[in-house]
């Protein structure tokens, strides 16, 4: 036992349950925190320009690598009110992060003191647990229950409120008597998994709906196992994109309004069965229930109890953790493919991979200003097989989804249900820290990169390479495309004539996003025609290599580019649609808009 200062304890503990890496923006409030920080010097710092973006770049930590679990510091006041994005991003999409907040002297709440705020309250909504901790010797267990709690169930994110004086009182306390609490999870029993294996048996369509959950699992492997053993195509989620890779005989396409395959929503509207595991039935996946629903039974496997019957009663629902389901699933489905009591799906398989084979949307244009289609097209040439992408929200990342290929867990790392704009940047940044060797590309439309912007700085500053790929028409394209419901065009574009662009062919569009990247020490290369692809992705690579710092990819679209989406599975627009529907479809196109 050994007398030492609160927030010493609290460094101390963040060691044993794992932290080595911690984001964030040092203040009065926290200044306490930050000097048992330094004293020990174990857990690295990134210093962010916005607190809100070190909240995402914890997520794009967590989000990167199993076991982790980010990091993000602020002082009181507005540092905590600016991390709820981020804490509500993290909710949302089962993702843990630790935020601890500084807060004015106990004395001193409940008196407006300056930036003295209840924290706790505010974020409580979209956190696990908040709490302002009162006393100085429950810092410690505050944090073992903060920890258990992350990772336990459902995963999210948990905010820890620190008063000043509670940081720097001393407190009695043995770190070798701490050990970091094992997590509960549930898991499926035999009987369940035999129930849900006849419930299969009877259906003559069956798909796989593979969430989220399975990545966060760390199930791909038994995913995969799971669906061979048994046959069954897979749809995987915008969450769960990765768990099966996408050139995999039984990737049978994701489903959706937007984020979608048209080969995967004709085979979802085809099926009879569907097995959801690890999902949560988001609507941009199933759109209205009647037509998602019709025709079909359907299980559900969830790790959080009220998700089951949360959208739509299924036919059987089983709380359980995705991995340990999949693996007693897989047992019993062995065992009875063994005896010859499992029915054989390779004709309804086949069926699907016809669809994969034929019904593809048109990639290929020789338009100058670019089409975004082409963009991505030749981002799949560009880029290899374990390339991680890293995106949020709007026209960009719905066309990325639809183009771009993943073949591996956590390599789309995606912020899903919330999809604040600015989020990509800094996570990107957050997941290069995870991970120095991985192959990044971060996507993002003009308005997304442009939210936060600054933490370019951050990037350079702290060496997290990666590159950028930013398409610009300089509109905000999907509440553009959305307007059109009401026959309007307001407050979307972002262009004007920039007065310091007045030789560029592109002063029109606005912001000079290359020029903004080299002021904030990064590097940055433009590209305007098709010619110049291959040229401007071998560049981009070499000086992020070189440099050791982001690299913007800018690519000029046109202003206007309709995505192909719907308000049902069934009624998707595709705007521009292959004629002829075969693998090696010519260019011609037909306009259903």
């Amino acid at each position: 036992m050994a007398r030492m200062r609160a927030v010493d304890a609290a460094v101390l503990v963040l060691e044993k349950e794992g932290i080595s890496c911690a984001f964030g923006v040092p203040g009065a409030a926290i200044n306490p925190f930050y000097s048992a920080l330094k004293a020990r010097g174990t857990i690295r710092h990134i210093l962010a320009r916005h607190v809100e973006a070190a909240s995402h770049m914890a997520e794009g930590y967590t989000r990167a690598k199993s076991g982790n679990i980010g990091l993000c510091i602020g002082t009181s006041g507005p540092a905590g009110t600016d991390m709820i994005t981020g804490l509500y991003s993290a909710a949302a999409d089962s993702i843990p992060i630790l935020c601890i907040t500084g807060q004015a002297p106990r004395a001193r709440l409940n008196k407006e003191d300056f930036q003295a705020v209840d924290i706790a309250a505010i974020a409580a909504p979209v956190a696990k647990w908040a709490v302002t901790v009162m006393e100085p010797y429950l810092v410690p267990m505050a944090l073992q229950k903060a920890f258990h709690l992350m990772r336990s169930s459902r995963p999210g994110p948990v905010l820890i409120d620190l008063p000043v004086d509670v940081q720097l009182a001393e407190i009695e306390f043995d770190i070798d008597a701490y050990e970091p609490l094992v997590p509960f999870k549930p898991a499926m029993s035999r009987d369940q998994a035999e129930k849900a294996l006849k419930m299969l048996n009877v259906a003559e369509k069956p798909v796989i709906v593979a969430g989220g959950g399975i990545i966060n699992a760390d199930a791909s492997d038994l995913l995969i196992e799971f669906a061979e053993v048994t046959g069954v195509p897979v749809i995987p989620t915008l969450m769960g994109w990765g768990a099966i890779p996408d050139d995999h005989r039984l990737m049978a396409g994701m489903c959706g309004l937007q984020t979608s395959h048209r080969y995967g929503n004709a085979t979802m509207l085809e099926a009879d069965f569907v097995f959801g595991i690890g999902n949560r039935w988001a609507n941009r996946h199933t759109g209205s229930v009647d037509v998602y629903t019709r025709g079909k039974k359907f299980i559900h496997v969830d790790i959080e109890p009220t998700q089951i019957g949360r959208v739509f009663a299924p036919d059987l629902g089983v709380v359980s953790d995705a991995g340990a389901a999949l693996k007693m699933l897989l047992d019993v489905a062995t065992e009875w493919k063994t005896a010859g009591k499992l029915r054989d799906w390779s004709v309804w398989a086949g069926e699907c991979q016809g669809r994969k084979k034929t019904l593809k949307r048109k990639t290929h244009f020789d338009q100058v200003p670019l089409k975004p289609q082409r963009v991505y097209e030749e981002m799949n040439k560009a880029f290899g097989r374990d390339t991680t992408y890293v995106t949020t929200i709007g026209l960009s990342q719905i066309a990325g989804a639809q183009f771009l290929h993943v073949y591996k867990p956590r390599n789309w790392i995606n912020c899903g249900q919330a999809g604040p704009l600015g989020w990509t940047l800094p996570a990107a940044l957050g997941v290069r820290a995870a991970d120095p060797q991985r192959n990044i590309v971060a996507l993002s439309g003009d308005y997304d990169f442009q939210f936060m912007i600054e933490e370019l700085a951050a990037g350079a500053q702290h060496k997290l390479p990666y590159i950028h790929v930013v398409v610009n028409n300089a509109y905000l394209g999907l509440i553009r495309q959305a307007q059109r419901g009401f026959s309007m065009d307001f407050e979307v574009s972002l262009a004007f004539e920039n007065v310091n662009r007045k030789d560029d062919p592109e002063a029109g569009y606005g912001v000079d996003h290359v020029a903004v990247a080299e002021a904030m020490g990064c590097k940055a290369v433009r590209v305007r025609g098709p010619e110049e692809f291959a040229g401007a992705f071998k560049q981009a690579q070499r000086l992020m290599k070189e440099h050791q710092v982001p690299v913007v990819l800018e690519f000029i679209l046109e202003r206007v580019t309709n995505i192909s989406m719907g308000t049902e599975i069934d009624k998707i627009t595709e705007f521009e649609e292959l004629a002829e529907h075969h693998e090696d479809a010519p260019t011609a196109i037909v306009m259903l808009d």
